[in-house]
């Protein structure tokens, strides 16, 4: 018998149809992979399952018997638990109290009891990688992937019997992926029906038992796994071939533009030094707590530096003014909370580092605000209903073009890229790939920051590997192998 079956689900939006009759069904101990690039409906589809919308019309099936799930209450109640994509914990609470939130373990008397509260968030933390994090720290002091993976274990807390995981690795390196499929695995085992979003297919070729495709609102295909090769499955997702994902290189220009000199951030970054040529893709590696992002962040000029110095063609840069000045752009790994800002329309968004630059006499030009916007949306391909609408509708991978847009507009000759593809399709990260490519050929440089070692070796002309805040390697990308880079990201020679 099935644990979740979904029968002729559709949803309707203002009179807009955006489900049109899907069906899906899970069974006892399986990992269904859902499958579809970003505005699918595989989002709205399982909002419908957690309760936060009403289907306008089929039936859902828990355990053979048909329910209606009204509310996200009623579908805890059902067993069912989201991870959802964007990370639903109260910042300023502990690790301990979000796990727990609306359920705390309390005395007779209505007393919290904090140790239990602790002792089975300690249990829960060990269970999902997490065993150093004290229950007690403050979910704002975790890192991105410390988050999601809190998000993992509060959803275990609930002794879900259907997990619904929305793109869970998107902010884990390889390591922690391999331990949370590792996980996924060990879940299936104890009967766990799971139905697990991602845009990796490697990831669902290692754990997934069937996968089912959406495109548009619709039903395209299901089949196990061991039946389908990737090229099928990106056929299904995009109805088309994608052929060359990753863009022929073209070798950089012989010009530094970019000297990293014994760089160092008090207690996180120790005598770093690189440099960077025109046209360049320089990938930089290394796991969780490496220090890439503190090195985005330096290069930059958004954390003060303890020693050392960065240069910009002659032109030393220790802060965000400094280096926009001198030419570079930083793209974060956290779009919605660093990169954009969310209430405000695509416009607004491209516009902002440039108010500076394009006003006179502090008024701004109309007309010089459109012709930028408009270049980028249509250079980008950026897919929206009008350049006026709020950034937060966008799909994940047209709100990464915004960002992309809003700094090359300034014209940069070297960019940052932190995790630029996370969490975003696949057809989708092959316009990004073209665009860092197409870049690349017109002489800006790219700083690549990546957890995802095919699209290091995929674009990048030279890797350098970090490891506890230092440099601990560098290759040319001819030598440059996976277990390469992983040996060099771990502390070996």
């Amino acid at each position: 018998m099935s644990l979740l079956k979904m029968e002729g689900i559709k949803k309707s939006f203002n009179r807009i149809e955006v489900l049109h009759g899907i069906n899906l069904e899970v069974k006892k101990g399986e990992i269904v992979a859902l499958l579809g690039e970003n505005g699918a409906g595989k989002s709205t589809l399982m909002k419908i399952l957690a309760g936060v919308h009403l289907p306008s019309s089929g039936k859902i099936f828990i355990d053979g018997e048909e329910v209606v799930i009204g509310s996200p209450k009623e579908s805890q109640q059902l067993k069912i638990s989201i991870i959802h994509q964007e990370f639903n914990l109260l910042k300023d609470l502990s690790v301990a109290e979000n796990i727990f939130l609306g359920k705390q373990i309390t005395s007779r008397l209505g007393i919290i009891n904090w140790k239990a509260m602790h002792d089975e968030t300690a249990n829960l933390l060990k269970r999902v990688g997490l065993a150093h994090l004290p229950p007690d720290r403050l979910v704002s002091a975790c890192s991105i992937a410390e988050r999601q993976l809190i998000e993992i274990a509060k959803a275990l807390s609930f002794e879900s019997k259907v997990l619904i995981m929305d793109e869970p690795t998107a902010t884990l390196n390889n390591e922690d992926t391999q331990k949370l499929l590792s996980l996924m695995e060990e879940l299936r085992t104890e009967g766990l029906g799971i139905i697990f979003i991602t845009h990796r297919l490697d990831e669902v070729m290692r754990v997934a038992d069937r996968a089912v495709v959406m495109r548009d609102g619709q039903y395209i295909g299901q089949d196990e796994v061991k039946n389908l090769t990737k090229d099928q499955i990106v056929r299904m997702l995009v109805g088309r071939d994608l052929t060359n994902m990753y863009p022929e290189r073209v070798p950089p220009q012989a010009d530094v533009v970019l000297k990293v000199n014994e760089l160092s951030v008090s207690k996180r970054l120790h005598n770093i030094s690189f440099t960077v040529k025109k046209g360049e893709i320089l990938g930089v590696a290394g796991l969780l707590g490496s220090g890439k992002t503190e090195l985005s962040k330096a290069l930059f000029g958004l954390i003060k530096h303890s020693g050392g110095e960065v240069r910009m063609l002659g032109e030393k840069v220790d802060s965000p003014k400094s280096a926009i000045d001198a030419g570079i752009a930083l793209v974060t790994d956290d779009r919605k909370d660093e990169g954009l800002v969310l209430d405000l329309s695509v416009a607004e968004n491209i516009l902002i580092p440039s108010y500076r630059r394009i006003s006179q006499f502090g008024v701004l030009k109309k007309g010089t605000m459109k012709k930028i916007v408009d270049r980028w949306v249509s250079d980008l391909q950026i897919k929206t209903p009008s350049p006026e609408s709020e950034v937060r509708q966008l799909s994940g991978g047209n709100q990464q073009k915004v960002v992309l847009g809003k700094w090359l507009q300034m014209d940069p000759k070297i960019l940052i890229l932190n995790e630029p593809t996370r969490g975003i399709d696949i057809g989708a990260k092959f316009e990004i790939y073209k665009i860092i490519h197409e870049l690349s050929t017109k002489g800006i440089s790219i700083i690549l920051i990546s957890s995802e070692m095919p699209e290091l070796l995929g674009m990048s002309h030279r890797i350098i590997v970090m490891n506890e805040g230092k440099l601990s390697g560098e290759m040319d990308i001819q030598d440059a192998t996976q277990e390469k880079i992983f040996e060099y990201a771990t502390g070996g020679e």
